[in-house]
Formats: structure tokens, sequence, C-alpha cells
């Protein structure tokens, strides 16, 4: 590995599982001082792996969709591995089953308030600390912020929203050195598939058939894209929604 985040704090959001989890195992791999956060006890697991593994890290649990939560969290942040910030990756996020007609508000409320708030008040809260210049925002969006998915309602138009905010900011700071991007994934293989083959009666098979390269992505996969983003090979792009999908929105 490289060590191109090496001396960079790095704060990863969803850091318990799936692309999350990926994305503070390849910083800290590579250098970086890795924050990271979920909404329950996860953060510190990963924390503690990367921590035996000679890493930097630092564990706050918290739900990116509470303001008061997410300020809490900053303010640990700068007493512990803060005030200087180099990389946030908003990875967390939930969806839902359901077109619209049967998508109770609340369910559609809290899709939005993970997915699409969580991104608006991490990255408001990162803004003043990222170091400048060279700080870097990497939001995970996904293709269905590009493409109509049956049963995704919620979840498409919630990260429709986070790839335009993505566009949004980069342009609101772009002389202040500060890059945003988004990188969206086509169907990656985390525990976010295992619930669709559970609860949806999905099988693997058929999932994979429906890729043009015929495999579900991996989480590492995303991750090489998102740190990309973030690092300084990356000093050029900003505004940009790097797809991740194997070819799934090729068609």
């Amino acid at each position: 590995m490289s060590d191109r985040f090496d001396g960079i704090t790095a704060i990863v959001t969803g850091a318990g599982s799936g692309i999350g989890r990926a994305v503070a195992e390849r910083l800290a791999a590579e250098g970086a001082a890795v924050v990271t956060v979920t909404r329950g006890e996860g953060a510190e697991e990963v924390a503690s792996e990367l921590g035996a593994a000679g890493a930097s890290t630092q564990a706050i649990p918290a739900d990116v969709s509470d303001e008061a939560a997410v300020e809490a969290l900053y303010r640990e942040f700068d007493g512990g591995l803060g005030p200087e910030l180099g990389v946030l990756v908003n990875a967390a996020g939930i969806g839902a089953f359901t077109p619209v007609h049967e998508t109770p508000t609340e369910v559609w409320d809290d899709v939005f308030a993970v997915n699409a708030r969580g991104v608006f008040l991490m990255s408001k809260g990162a803004l003043p600390r990222l170091t400048r210049p060279g700080g870097s925002i990497v939001n995970v969006s996904s293709v269905a912020a590009q493409i109509g998915i049956a049963s995704r309602a919620a979840y498409c138009a919630s990260k429709g929203a986070v790839t335009a905010l993505t566009r949004a900011m980069a342009i609101d700071y772009v002389e202040d050195g500060i890059r945003v991007n988004a990188v969206s994934p086509g169907t990656t293989d985390t525990p976010w598939i295992e619930r669709v083959i559970r609860d949806r009666g999905e099988s693997r098979a058929d999932l994979e058939a429906r890729q043009p390269m015929g495999r579900l992505g991996t989480a590492e996969e995303v991750a090489d894209a998102v740190l990309h983003l973030a690092s300084p090979q990356a000093g050029f792009t900003t505004g940009a929604d790097l797809i991740v999908d194997g070819g799934q929105t090729a068609r």
C-alpha cells in the first residue's frame, strides 16, 4: 500500500460495515488517522481492529441525522484526533423497499434524514475544520440517482439529493481549495444485499445475472474509487460523480 494519506485525519461515517468499513480500512492502510462513525457500536469495533493493526483511530458513535449528535461528534473530534481534518467520507445510508404509494411518510423522512440530511450536517461541521487548501469531501451516492429502480422510491430520491448537493458544494467551496465529489456504486456485495435477498426474496444469482459483468461489485472496489477522489491524485477533480457499477448504467 502507498502512504498517500500519511499525516491526514479522515472521518468516515457508516464505518461499521460494508462500503464505509472498507473505506476506513483502506484509509488506515494508507497512513490516515481515521475517525469511525456509526449509529451503533460498530464504530468501536472497527476502530479497535484498525488500532490493533497500528493505525491511529478514534471511534465516535453518532446518529448523523441528529444535529445535536453531530455537533457533539465534532466537539469530541476536536478533543481527540482533531481539530485539523483532511478528508470526510459520507458513507452512512439506509434504504426502503417500497414504491411511493406504499411508503409511510415516516419511512420517507427517515431515509432522507440519514442519506441526505446526514451528508448536509456532517459536511456543515467538517467544512470549518478541513485543512485548506487540499481538503476533500467524498459522498457515497448510488446509481439509484441515475436510473429508476423498482420499489426504491425514497432511496432513489434521497441519493439524487446527495448527487445534487455534491455538485452545489463543489462550486461553493472551490475557491477555498476544498474538493467535493461523489461515488455512485451499483449493486455491491454488502450486508445491504443480504437484506435484499432475505426480505425481498431475490436470489444472489439473479442479482449477479442483471450485471453486465456478471457479478456484484465489492466494497473494496468502491473504497478504491473513494480513496482516489479523496487523494491528491484527483487534485483537478471536483463536482464529479464517479460511477462504479460494472456497466449497470451503460445499458
